[in-house]
């Protein structure tokens, strides 16, 4: 028996379909990009965090201490003893105020933090500590 007109076009639909499939398998394995040599896949960390193809130079190299790297937060450095003056006192409420002498800053300070007893405008030493309001004096003794 003869094959139809319509079976002709389809095999020879599916022949060119094959052939192009072919054709398309064999230019993918000559542009393949997947196997790359190991030097064309690095990247490089340049000093200012930027992503690079370019090797970082030798010179620029600075050795680092492992005791010199601190993990977390900074520590704070605080001053041990301030100064300054009990510009204001209430002596019947047992509270006032120190005005600092470097930052001018008023302090609050309460009687029950007082070494010994002192009056107002009286030049002091103490220490801050951190109080729910701000810093608190304690430790408040006359300065002479």
């Amino acid at each position: 028996m003869a094959d139809t007109f319509n079976k002709k076009a389809l095999q020879e639909k599916k022949a060119k379909k094959k052939k192009n499939k072919q054709e398309k398998r064999e230019e993918r394995k000559l542009n393949n990009d997947k196997s790359k040599n190991f030097e064309d896949m690095l990247a490089y960390v340049d000093e200012f965090g930027n992503i690079t193809d370019v090797p970082p130079e030798n010179k620029r190299k600075v050795e680092v201490s492992l005791d010199e790297i601190q993990l977390g937060a900074a520590p704070v450095v605080e001053q041990k003893e301030f100064t300054g003056v009990l510009t204001t006192f209430f002596a019947d409420k047992g509270f006032g105020f120190i005005t600092e002498d470097k930052s001018k800053n008023s302090v609050f300070v309460h009687m029950n933090k007082m070494l010994e007893p002192i009056n107002q405008y009286d030049k002091v030493s103490y220490e801050k500590e951190k109080s729910p309001k701000g810093f608190s004096a304690v430790n408040v003794k006359k300065v002479k």
